[in-house]
């Protein structure tokens, strides 16, 4: 049944490989991993399928054919010959808690990460990551990577915002499409720096909770060509 669906879905399947291919190479030229770490999926529309990063695959060797096609609920690999990602469990996790994301990325920037190494939250200390998150980057609990543990964890932490951070890990951003997951990623990455350096400063100053949901909602509803 599997193998008909994803037959039936080939345009729709090709199309998100072609999104995760290009997320993974933005990802990775932009700095927000370094080698072959990190990991990017996105969730094909109208089925249960998931597009997915191999494992310990060199980015610039990374083309269409590697990524891998995974159930969302056998969880089994249902195309491509490669290993998907460690990290599958913790993407299937956040696609079964929020029928509302699409894309999903997972990276080690190195301000996100100096927070998750503290166990600290990232405040919403500018109006981009208040938008993009919906409140401050909490940090979950930690768990050993590429364990269900982990995928509970975060799920837990995340809720229903744009963003969470994986305690001595990393980042990890959803959006409706794996191109707004990056943007997140990039936006966390900004904030954590912008925080770290005001903290150097003095007592960095956070957006209200009142101003955070008013962000929040008018990013969700109005920002852009909707």
């Amino acid at each position: 049944m599997t193998q008909q669906i994803l037959e039936q879905n080939r345009e729709l399947v090709n199309r998100t490989k072609g999104e995760v291919l290009m997320a993974s190479l933005n990802m990775y030229r932009s700095g927000l991993v370094a080698a072959v770490w990190g990991n990017v999926s996105a969730r094909v529309p109208g089925t249960d399928l998931v597009v997915i990063t191999p494992s310990g695959v060199d980015y610039e060797m990374l083309i269409e054919d590697m990524l891998c096609v995974i159930d969302l609920n056998s969880e089994e690999v249902v195309e491509g010959k490669f290993k998907p990602s460690s990290e599958r469990l913790l993407h299937l996790a956040v696609y079964r808690a929020r029928e509302d994301v699409f894309g999903v990325m997972h990276t080690h920037s190195n301000y996100a990460s100096a927070f998750s190494v503290a166990h600290k939250d990232i405040p919403p200390v500018v109006e981009d990551l208040a938008q993009v998150v919906g409140g401050s980057v909490t940090c979950s609990k930690y768990a050993l990577p590429g364990t269900a543990d982990l995928g509970k964890n975060v799920v837990k932490a995340l809720g229903k915002k744009g963003a969470v951070l994986l305690a001595n890990h990393g980042v990890v951003g959803v959006g409706h499409t794996v191109d707004e997951a990056f943007r997140t990623c990039l936006i966390v990455e900004k904030g954590a720096q912008i925080h770290a350096v005001a903290k150097m400063i003095g007592n960095p100053v956070l957006l209200s909770l009142d101003d955070v949901e008013h962000l929040r909602h008018e990013y969700r509803h109005s920002y852009g060509q909707k």
